[in-house]
């Protein structure tokens, strides 16, 4: 397989695997249920062989999940007190675990789920998070309801505003 190929088949591999795992499904059983057989979908999982879209789709239909299209987000940067920071090109959604889960930064775990703590969180990420973190943990919604309150930089709440205002409708 030549190497992106490879590449794809084990990110797909991880794909169906962890859809598994979440269904608390063996693999004879999401087989079974999705119409294909044990060893290929053990192929599939193990990056050895990529099943077609159709095929990924049915699988993961039947651990209970959906394949979908979603933007990938990139990024511009600015400096703000000497400091770098990233702008995404739109503001991301992030599942509900997720955008109510934890965020360690600089020895200190945030909450999500409460909003002084997640005010907190954003106000550092916005300031000072690298690109991953910021889509791991920054919920386009909830910075939304939070905007007001953050504690920002001007140049980085100015590099963020055009987004936010896009959100809300008005840009």
């Amino acid at each position: 397989m030549a190497l992106d190929v490879r590449f794809w088949a084990e990110q797909g591999g991880m794909l169906l695997k962890q859809a598994r795992h979440a269904a608390s499904m063996r693999q004879k059983e999401l087989a079974g249920v999705s119409g294909t057989s044990r060893t290929t979908l053990s192929a599939y999982e193990h990056g050895r062989k990529s099943p077609t879209l159709e095929t990924a789709g049915r699988i993961l239909d039947a651990a209970g999940f959906r394949l979908a299209l979603e933007p990938k987000a990139e990024f511009s940067s600015g400096v703000a007190d000497g400091r770098p920071f990233s702008v995404p090109d739109h503001l991301p959604r992030l599942p509900v675990a997720e955008a109510l889960g934890t965020v360690r930064r600089d020895g200190r775990v945030y909450d999500l789920a409460d909003r002084d703590q997640r005010r907190d969180a954003y106000s550092a990420l916005l300031r000072e998070g690298r690109p991953q973190e910021l889509l791991d943990h920054v919920d386009g919604v909830l910075l939304v309801e939070l905007w007001a309150d953050l504690d920002l930089p001007a140049a980085v709440r100015s590099a963020w505003a055009p987004l936010v205002e896009q959100a809300r409708g008005g840009g």
